[in-house]
């Protein structure tokens, strides 16, 4: 099964690639000046990005050293204690959707510290998995869009996130603890 499954994985995009080819010729689409045409909309759509990506890392950065992030896991921890939540798990709740490189370090730093077998392992990898990079992509996506009000999809993808937490840390406590 796993050979079969490694052989698939390994012919899986060619095969895909050619089988778009070949569909496309048997279709008279003129496959390279299509294929150049997407390029040349994609380097628009990063060229229109940038500035809302930049924007987004310099506010992660100062977030993170301003001292505003540990202020507000001190203004978080006797809440989350009282819900049995480990403190210790915050920076990952509260960084995963800034950053996903930033909650990855995050990541790194529990599993370095606690091990990846732990419960503070397990509950950070579970809660990588399940939220997403929510302020990251209304960020660059509605700004490259030209999407203005976004007040309501915070709000939305913000609560989503917390509730993935909460469902992250019942899920680990009650099936991996």
């Amino acid at each position: 099964m796993t050979l079969a499954v490694h052989g698939f994985s390994r012919w899986a995009i060619p095969l895909l690639l050619l089988g778009i080819t070949t569909w496309g010729l048997s279709r008279r689409v003129p496959i390279y000046e299509c294929f150049v045409e997407g390029a040349k909309e994609g380097w628009l759509t990063a060229v229109r990005v940038l500035p809302y990506l930049v924007g987004m890392l310099v506010a992660i950065q100062v977030f993170q050293h301003s001292g505003a992030m540990a202020r507000l896991i001190q203004v978080l921890t006797p809440l989350a204690s009282r819900l049995g939540f480990p403190a210790e798990a915050l920076p990952m709740a509260l960084i995963r959707p800034i950053s996903g490189s930033g909650s990855l370090a995050v990541l790194a730093q529990i599993f370095t510290t606690h091990g990846p077998d732990s419960f503070l392992g397990r509950l950070a990898s579970v809660v990588m998995g399940s939220t997403e990079t929510s302020l990251y992509v209304i960020t660059v996506y509605a700004g490259s869009v030209g999407i203005k009000r976004t007040r309501h999809t915070l709000a939305v993808v913000l609560l989503t996130d917390l509730a993935a937490v909460l469902i992250s840390f019942w899920i680990v406590l009650h099936f991996f603890a």
